[in-house]
């Protein structure tokens, strides 16, 4: 990646600085959308940059977001990298503000866009999954009534590393954390899923977590499957006795889930240790709607 956005303009990454003064590097104050390309454009952009917007006004960033002109420079910045498809990052920062907490409104925030060469997602990983693995480490609770999608990472990272050591993260696990009384959660980069009957289940907003832009997708889809999706506070014995289990991020779309381990190393088959039938319809829909909307 050799040139990014900046500020609506192109720079190369190396003369992008951001001020020490920036209360995105002195608090954390950075808020960021992450996104894939299909046929050149990225999908549900307006719901990112919604959620971006939302967030922004919430914690006093004053940034107008206007769609068309976002897309068109994320164009910018994938043309100027060659990059034809691409892993986008969107992010906010608030912008000097002098040195000590905030007493009003961040007039001047910073913007950056980054892109990169979308991951390498092979097609067996669609078809026989990947593990989940339970972990110690417990998942923060927001900083406000919801949570945003912010620079402060540290929960997520302390989690990455503690599966970093696991011996399933060999197999591409991802890593699960609970509420701090014991309810699901979310994975460290994405939303979980399970089927259960007729029901296509997710945790709840209430358990602190992320209100992903494809889970919220999903569950718009799961009806035209025959699945009643439904948000509630579950537990891992949920997770064992499911049916199907998948996640979801932007980026990797839905993978299915096809083992489970707890924090001692048992291990659990889910359903026939493939893509079941409910997640392979709702990722062929999720396609679809991904490339007609383009």
């Amino acid at each position: 990646m050799k040139v990014v956005g900046w500020n609506g303009g192109l720079v190369l990454s190396e003369q992008a600085a951001v001020p020490v003064m920036d209360h995105g590097f002195l608090y954390g104050m950075t808020l960021f959308e992450t996104m894939r390309t299909y046929g050149g454009r990225p999908f549900l952009l307006e719901r990112h940059l919604k959620r971006l917007a939302e967030a922004c006004g919430t914690l006093g960033i004053r940034y107008t977001l206007d769609v068309n002109q976002a897309e068109r420079h994320i164009g910018e910045v994938m043309a100027a990298n060659g990059l034809e498809e691409a892993y986008v990052r969107y992010t906010v920062s608030a912008g000097e503000n002098g040195f000590g907490l905030p007493a009003g409104d961040y007039v001047a925030p910073l913007t950056l866009v980054l892109t990169k060469p979308l991951p390498s997602m092979p097609d067996m990983l669609y078809e026989n999954g990947k593990p989940l693995q339970l972990l110690r480490t417990r998942r923060n609770a927001p900083e406000a009534d919801i949570r945003y999608k912010s620079g402060h990472y540290m929960n997520n990272i302390v989690a990455k590393r503690e599966l970093a050591a696991c011996r399933s993260a060999e197999q591409g696990a991802e890593g699960l954390m609970l509420t701090a009384d014991g309810k699901l959660a979310e994975g460290i980069v994405s939303n979980v899923f399970f089927v259960a009957g007729d029901r296509l289940c997710t945790p709840a907003i209430e358990a602190g977590i992320l209100p992903g832009i494809t889970r919220g997708f999903v569950m718009e889809l799961a009806p035209a499957c025959g699945l009643l999706p439904e948000e509630g506070m579950y537990t891992w014995d949920d997770l064992r006795q499911a049916e199907e289990i998948f996640i979801t991020t932007s980026v990797q779309e839905l993978v299915p889930i096809t083992s489970l381990l707890d924090t001692d190393g048992k291990w659990v088959q889910v359903g026939q240790g493939r893509i079941g039938s409910y997640t392979d319809k709702l990722l062929q829909m999720y396609r679809a709607a991904a490339v007609t909307v383009q």
